[in-house]
């Protein structure tokens, strides 16, 4: 799995019992060189003019990259080939236009089977949006799958894009979700365009500055905050020119004061979409790279009010960081097992599908 962040592919071996999850045997992280990641942030945020030729090169670069990422998890784990059952591989998303059916994920899968002997699993999304759903978000089944409780429960996932799982009970019918709006894009583009790291450690850079009311309050005028589900959106929409858009002003700001305050408008709003749905929440489950920004954290626990307990996922059976590539080894299995994958309640599909195509070794 690598998010909308481009910031690397997480790889993990997971062990499952039907549909149960049993544990993660194995887990590595597999950097993409700086050149690709670059020209990959490029073409998802700016969408230039492109070749087919050259779209062609950056699909089985990034095959490469995933392929290779397979390769050093079993490594990492000793474990062989053949006793992996199958890669389930979600490929790089560089577009996403879940309310006009369109997606694209790069990273031909037949050239990750044949590079690792084993047969692969991809191209979850399209199905779903051939019957009228967004083709995201697609984790909130594995959500109910791995953390339904007696207890009413959200899981918030944070990455370039924030989305919620909400579950109010154990039957899989009771499962909402949605993306919520931007999660660490924002952010991540700003710091890096102020001093050229990929995310802001800790949230140490927002911490330094103070939330600008005026600023807050143009972000928070667009109509994707107030839509009503199912709705999924993508970095190429949540990005800088946006906020510029909104606020002309913005490169006049302190960069620290408009840091803090990208980091209150994923607060804000994620707080705002869980609210939506009831505010009797015991507790909220975060996981993603978001999980580890301490401003965040601080600003999400305040926004959501004492009764919610916010917590990671670490204490809770599978580390923040290996929930995402977990839920797409599970949805490998289930498509293997002609089980459906998504959940029409949350996509807004018609009817339940098994999803993706699979590539034999």
């Amino acid at each position: 799995m690598s998010g909308t962040s481009a910031d690397g592919i997480d790889a993990v071996i997971a062990e499952f019992d039907g549909d149960r999850f049993i544990r993660v045997i194995g887990s590595s992280h597999t950097e993409y060189a700086a050149e690709q990641r670059a020209r990959l942030l490029t073409l998802s945020l700016n969408q230039p003019a492109i070749t087919l030729r050259e779209l062609s090169l950056i699909d089985i670069g990034i095959a490469d990259r995933f392929a290779s990422a397979a390769q050093h998890v079993l490594s990492a784990t000793g474990i062989e080939a053949q006793q992996i059952q199958a890669i389930g591989s979600h490929g790089q998303t560089v577009f996403h236009e879940g309310p006009r059916g369109l997606t694209m994920q790069l990273g031909d899968p037949s050239r990750i089977a044949a590079q690792t002997g084993i047969t692969t699993v991809a191209d979850f999304r399209r199905r779903d949006l051939a019957l009228g759903g967004q083709g995201a978000p697609l984790v909130p089944a594995f959500h109910h799958a791995l953390f339904a409780a007696d207890e009413r429960r959200c899981v918030l996932n944070i990455g370039g894009i924030a989305n919620v799982t909400l579950l109010p009970d154990k039957t899989p019918q009771a499962v909402r979700g949605f993306d919520t709006g931007p999660g660490n894009a924002l952010m991540d583009e700003w710091v890096q365009l102020h001093h050229n790291v990929a995310y802001d450690v800790d949230g140490a850079f927002g911490a330094r500055g103070a939330v600008h009311l005026a600023l807050l309050d143009a972000l928070l005028t667009d109509p994707y905050f107030a839509a009503k589900p199912p709705k999924s959106t993508g970095r190429d929409y949540f990005r800088l020119t946006w906020a510029r858009r909104l606020f002309p002003a913005l490169d006049t700001l302190d960069p620290r004061d408009v840091q803090a305050t990208l980091c209150e408008l994923t607060a804000v709003t994620v707080a705002q979409a869980i609210h939506s749905q009831g505010t009797n929440w015991a507790r909220v489950l975060v996981c993603g790279g978001g999980a580890r920004n301490l401003l965040l954290q601080r600003r999400l626990q305040a926004l959501l009010g004492p009764k919610a307990v916010l917590a990671t996922t670490d204490g809770y059976g599978l580390g923040a960081e290996l929930i995402e590539a977990t839920a797409f080894a599970w949805l490998a299995m289930r498509t293997l097992a002609g089980g459906p994958g998504n959940l029409p309640a949350v996509t807004g599909a018609s009817k339940p599908a098994i999803l993706g195509g699979i590539y034999p070794a």
